[in-house]
């Protein structure tokens, strides 16, 4: 890039327009596959919130079922948060226990450490969600920010997992502007981010650094496209410049379909399908 490059890009949005054309996208997909339901995992923290509440927006309360899946460990905190917002949104839910199906994995490995026990406590309650979704003839509704996308801060097949994601290109501070906007209550707004998989733990604890600073830093870097030395010139420290850019390079298989090897002319996630393959 040539030039001056920009040293701040500008998170706000427009709300009304957001989430005008995020209700279109949500009943655009869901009734374009023949179903006409969603359910969604929530767990009591803002993108699930917003995810459930664009869903109602879109389709209507009886479309919507939110699903809570507390381990042992759990907050209940979380619980009656996500109650709150079932409560405020007027949609089906029910809570689903994933603590026996977890630790019957556990007692496999007992050296399994937190970490790795998180990623079963996602992908559990990944599998109780797809099996809601058939229950329900329903899709998966996708509950992860453009932030956590972009870091790799997720789990494949775990919480990453889903037919379509409403949030997945807003940052995680445009997400908490929508929130707003949606009148969800107050404590799942202001609470500090965590994915609730140990006592304690939060999103920005365990990034190491803030969602606030991050977002503007990946606006200029994946939005603006500017280099590594207008990043750090634009003020980001050389080592958050460095340590952000790894971690987007480092996650793109997340992003994305597994990739598969290229034989044929036409291969999935290569060059089928096009736009002009869908019909409807």
């Amino acid at each position: 890039m040539s030039g001056l490059q920009p040293t701040e890009v500008d998170l706000a949005i427009d709300c009304d327009d957001t989430t005008r054309i995020l209700h279109g996208f949500i009943r655009r997909e869901v009734e374009r596959t023949g179903r006409r339901r969603v359910v969604i995992g929530l767990s009591g923290g803002l993108d699930s919130a917003v995810s459930a509440g664009l869903a109602v927006g879109a389709l209507g309360r009886e479309r919507v079922v939110c699903v809570m899946m507390p381990y042992s460990s759990s907050s209940p905190a979380s619980l009656a948060d996500a109650r709150a917002v079932v409560g405020l949104l007027g949609c089906d839910s029910e809570v689903v226990e994933i603590s026996s199906a977890v630790d019957a994995l556990r007692d496999t490995s007992p050296e399994m450490d937190r970490v790795r026990l998180g990623n079963v406590m996602a992908r559990a309650r990944m599998v109780v969600l797809f099996d809601r979704s058939e229950l329900h003839a329903a899709l998966v509704l996708g509950t992860s920010n453009k932030t956590e996308l972009l870091l790799g801060y997720g789990t494949l097949f775990g919480d990453l997992a889903s037919a379509l994601n409403p949030i997945g290109d807003l940052y995680k501070t445009q997400v908490r502007q929508l929130a707003g906007h949606l009148g969800l209550p107050g404590p799942v707004l202001h609470k500090p981010p965590s994915a609730d998989l140990w006592p304690d733990q939060t999103d920005e604890d365990e990034l190491g650094f803030s969602y606030d600073e991050v977002d503007r830093l990946l606006a200029l870097l994946v939005d603006a496209r500017v280099s590594r030395a207008a990043a750090i010139e634009a003020g980001f420290a050389e080592t958050l410049v460095d340590r952000v850019t790894r971690l987007v390079l480092r996650s793109q298989f997340k992003r994305r379909m597994p990739l598969i090897a290229k034989i044929s002319t036409r291969s999935i996630g290569w060059d089928f399908r096009y736009p002009r393959d869908w019909r409807s």
